[in-house]
Formats: structure tokens, sequence, C-alpha cells
């Protein structure tokens, strides 16, 4: 998933630390901090009071932003609309992980929006579309499943920021995995 880079015989994923909305440290910085002889996963405390740093990117492999929120020639459509969503492209079957953490307020399967999960999180709701899986009612209310990804929320279950709630997914309307 990341490159990998060498450091006394061992292998570490290359990446890039975010400690703020404006400061970043690179991996070369992190590797040349680590004891060379004991390689273990460390935490960088950060102090901010930045509502940004409760939020995770909600993709996993990234490719690509294909579609931003505001007017566009729809590409199914071919006329002008209003889009209401960043699409993110990643390889179909990525996982998707919650933006912020919240409470799950809508599960669908059957728009064009295709399967999907709506998040309230504060005074903001965020809908994660097309993705993998169906959503089903056992009697106790709906339940979001996608049983080759491991996924399984249920309306009104909290989730923390971070957590993987879907997979890439091709549902609803739409002309790519994003």
């Amino acid at each position: 998933m990341f490159p990998l880079t060498k450091l006394k015989n061992k292998c570490l994923p290359l990446f890039t630390v975010l400690i703020s909305s404006t400061t970043f440290i690179s991996a070369t910085t992190v590797i040349n901090t680590l004891q060379t002889d004991s390689v273990q996963a460390q935490t960088i405390p950060v102090k901010s009071s930045s509502p940004w740093q409760q939020a995770s990117f909600p993709v996993e492999n990234f490719q690509a932003y294909t579609s931003g929120f505001g007017y566009r020639t729809h590409p199914v459509t071919g006329k002008t609309s209003f889009h209401q969503g960043l699409d993110i492209a990643a390889p179909l079957g990525s996982y998707v992980r919650s933006w912020w953490g919240g409470k799950i307020v809508g599960l669908s399967d059957h728009t064009a929006c295709g399967t999907m999960i709506k998040i309230k999180s504060g005074n903001w709701t965020h809908t994660y579309c097309h993705l993998m899986g169906t959503v089903e009612n056992n009697g106790n209310g709906n339940f979001l499943i996608d049983r080759n990804g491991g996924i399984l929320l249920q309306h009104g279950q909290t989730v923390p920021s971070g957590v993987r709630i879907g997979r890439i997914g091709m549902t609803g309307r739409t002309t790519g995995p994003h």
C-alpha cells in the first residue's frame, strides 16, 4: 500500500505525518528519529485547537479527485447540474473511513447514490455514496452489510472518526469507482 524504505534491513512504510493544518514532517525526519536497532510504531503528541485535527481522510488508496462540489456537466446525462459531493477515486474495494465521528442517521441502497450511509457530526451530515454491500432490515432496524469487506453498521450506531464504514463500489448511478 505504501512505498517501502529500508532501515538496517527493516522495511518501513514511507509516509508523511500531518502535524497541524500548516506543518508537515517528512518520512525522512520520522525515520531519522527512530532507533536503528528497534523499529516500533511511535506516537507524536500534537497540541492544536484546530477542529481539523479530529478529521480522517475518508478513502484508502486515494487516486484522484474526479469531480468537485458545484456545477458541472453531468457525466451520465450530459446536462449542467449541481453536484452536491466531492468524488474521490480509488480502486474498487478500497476501504472508506468516516471523515468525522458521529451518528449514523441514514442507510439506503435504492437511489442514484447507490448503497450509501449518512453520518451526522454536530451540525454537519456527511453522505458516502456508491459503496459495496446492501442495506437490509432484520426486524431490529436497518443495517449496511458488506460481507466480503467485513462491514456491518446499524442505523443509529455511533462511529468514531477514521473507522472503516464501507468499500469503494459502483452502486447507483456512477461512471467509475469512487
